[in-house]
């Protein structure tokens, strides 16, 4: 899990880099940079907490990344999906769909790796928000990894 955290903010620092503009040169960004960025180290703390199993920690961190303005939307459908996760643990079944459906509209290629989508809390949850949506987004390259899409 602890690669999610650092593939997120590699996709922070290049959605920094990319909207900067053709105009100048932007200085190049590190990892550090984002990561002391109050909305992405809210993220981070996020879902640092759940990984650890702390989830009110987690769904009050996840909540300040969102209220505070990630930049990326990955980003943003990461937090959701970690709120979803985190109100589906805590029979939240409503909110765990509309944090999904949330994830979707800020990230129109999320989607839950595929042993995420077979968790038996969530996986229902996020299936039912796909049919709502239309069908599945594109077919995820790797099962642990869920920020990849095949192309």
């Amino acid at each position: 899990m602890r690669v999610t955290v650092v593939v997120a903010l590699v996709a922070v620092a290049a959605a920094i880099v990319l909207t900067t503009g053709c105009a100048q040169p932007a200085p190049a960004l590190g990892l550090m940079d984002v990561a002391e960025r109050p909305a992405e180290k809210a993220l981070l703390a996020g879902i640092r907490a759940y990984e650890d199993g702390q989830y009110p920690e987690a769904e009050k961190q996840l909540g300040r990344a969102l209220q505070t303005g990630l930049v990326s939307p990955k980003d943003r459908a990461a937090a959701n999906k970690y709120l979803a996760f985190v109100y589906c643990t805590s029979n939240r079944l409503g909110d765990c769909e509309s944090a999904f459906r949330s994830a979707r509209r800020a990230d129109p290629n999320f989607a839950l790796s595929k042993s995420e989508t077979g968790h038996p809390l969530w996986g229902p949850v996020y299936k039912r928000v796909l049919q709502g949506a239309g069908g599945p987004p594109p077919r995820r390259t790797t099962g642990a990894d869920s920020t990849q899409v095949a192309a």
